[in-house]
């Protein structure tokens, strides 16, 4: 008998000290499979000694502790972009030569019309460090383009740095520094900022060592249009401060007075281009799931609620003109009127109508535009959200489950040659399809700053086929692009309401 009891008090022990090593051991396993994710509950050096120096309310607030802790896991970054040959070969170029017809696109070349080279060029902006291993947050427009990056820690020491992945819509990038036990910066929560609040803005501006200046928060969910200078969907939901930020401050951390990470310095409101007044950061939790995404998957995994709607202050005119189009009174800051649907969209599979008014998401309140992308701008596809919104003055939520461009809920990966193609694409939709006689392809919706811009392309094209391979997805469009990067290939598609078929030249022997 005691034998036995013996025995099952062996098992017993056995059992519970292999359950507990199988979690700790899946929990290690765990921590490791995304580098780049800040581990929970664990404070950096740079911390020691901050706790117990927190400010007294009704005292003086005391800048020190923040700044300090803060500025060693601020960076300096400094890029070199490879001079380089282009081709005048846009369609504006094309058409102030008055030979072209005769002799061919080419004749200009032999009067200096031909390729011309673009000089070396050199800048630098700042970084935050978020793991002690080396991962960095910074702009997009910092390491855009860039053949070498440089980053130098406050103490001088420099590392070679690597981009690991961007974001043009956001404007937000991810390099990597190899490193261990370096300084970083712990997040904050930019829902808790409140107008009015002592922050930190902390950076290299204008080729200066570290530096730190203090403002307050003065607006928040801004939108300022900067961001649709480097992509065709521009996600904009800035903290506007009054903490002097000036060229090279991009990049940079914004922290509130308990030191943490609550924003990244991306842009100026200026007419001479230096500090005039205003400066505004990324929210910090915007900027954690679009670094996250990057880290993971290569690219953001955006969702979209599939609706469109007016942009905010619209002045007397366009919001008379906006409820002839919807039918309903228009009344500023209520919501985000609904103008219209995606055929297929969450809002559509949802029951969400034109003339309807969003004002929550996830019970949160969204007065306009920028609140509601920076709300949905936390999400994947396939992420269930309650949506609230007003139809007829009565008051309805329903459940939404979020899809990404093409549709559906599928991961996206991408090789990042989409983003160098500076257009908005749209999978095409059924009833397109069938009215243009097509089985699919991609909408070119808008054309900007890229590679489109250089070929004759117009907005509203239908990508159905590159070099002879048939194009249904966005997707399918990145990989065929991928295959080809380094060649001269041609894009066939069609216009909605023509018949013919329009070959395009693309050239990707710049793409790498």
């Amino acid at each position: 008998m005691n034998m036995n009891l013996k025995n099952i008090f062996a098992v017993v022990a056995i059992s519970a000290t292999t359950a507990v090593l199988s979690v700790w051991g899946y929990g290690k396993f765990q921590e490791h499979q995304y580098a780049g994710i800040q581990e929970s509950g664990k404070l950096p050096v740079n911390y020691a000694g901050f706790f117990g120096n927190n400010n007294t309310p009704g005292v003086v607030v005391d800048f020190t502790p923040a700044a300090t802790t803060a500025t060693p896991a601020v960076v300096h970054i400094k890029t070199r972009t490879k001079a380089r040959q282009i081709s005048n070969n846009s369609t504006q170029q094309r058409q102030k030569n008055p030979f072209s017809d005769l002799f061919g696109d080419d004749f200009g070349d032999f009067f200096g019309g031909g390729p011309r080279m673009i000089p070396e060029q050199r800048a630098s902006g700042s970084g935050v460090l978020i793991t002690e291993d080396g991962y960095i947050v910074t702009n997009n427009h910092v390491v855009d383009g860039a053949d070498e990056v440089n980053v130098t820690l406050a103490n001088k020491k420099t590392y070679k740095g690597t981009v690991v992945g961007t974001d043009a819509s956001s404007d937000l990038a991810v390099i990597k520094i190899d490193g261990k036990g370096l300084p970083y910066l712990v997040y904050g929560n930019s829902d808790d900022a409140k107008l009015g609040q002592w922050v930190l803005a902390i950076g290299y501006p204008l080729n200066l060592d570290v530096t730190v200046t203090a403002g307050i928060i003065s607006a928040k969910s801004r939108s300022i249009g900067i961001n649709n200078r480097q992509s065709a969907s521009p996600v904009e939901s800035f903290i506007q401060t009054d903490a002097a930020v000036n060229p090279g401050n991009s990049g940079g951390a914004l922290i509130n007075t308990n030191g943490e990470l609550i924003g990244i310095n991306s842009a100026i409101a200026s007419p001479t281009g230096s500090y005039a007044g205003y400066s505004y950061a990324i929210p910090v939790n915007i900027v954690k799931k679009v670094i996250t995404d990057i880290v993971k998957f290569g690219t953001v995994q955006r969702a979209y609620i599939g609706i469109n709607y007016p942009n905010d202050n619209l002045n007397e005119e366009q919001a008379k003109e906006l409820e002839k189009e919807i039918g309903t009174a228009y009344k500023e800051g209520e919501g985000v009127y609904v103008i219209g649907i995606l055929d297929g969209g969450a809002a559509s599979v949802a029951g969400i109508k034109k003339g309807d008014v969003v004002t929550k998401i996830n019970g949160v309140a969204v007065g306009g535009g920028p609140e509601l992308q920076e709300q949905v701008s936390r999400y994947k596809p396939g992420d269930k959200i309650t949506l609230t919104y007003k139809r007829s003055g009565k008051e309805n939520t329903t459940n939404i489950t979020l899809k990404n461009k093409a549709g559906n809920t599928d991961v996206v990966k991408t090789t990042g040659i989409i983003e160098k193609l500076g257009a908005e694409l749209v999978a095409v939709d059924s009833k397109t399809a069938a009215a243009n006689n097509i089985t699919g392809g991609v909408i070119v919706k808008k054309i900007g700053d890229g590679l489109l811009k250089r070929t004759r392309m117009q907005e509203g094209f239908i990508i159905t086929s590159v070099e002879g391979q048939d194009i249904k997805t966005v997707a399918d469009l990145d990989k065929i692009l991928a295959q080809n990067k380094g060649r001269k290939i041609k894009i066939e598609g069609v216009y909605p309401g023509f018949e013919n078929t329009y070959p395009y030249p693309l050239d990707l022997s710049d793409v790498e």
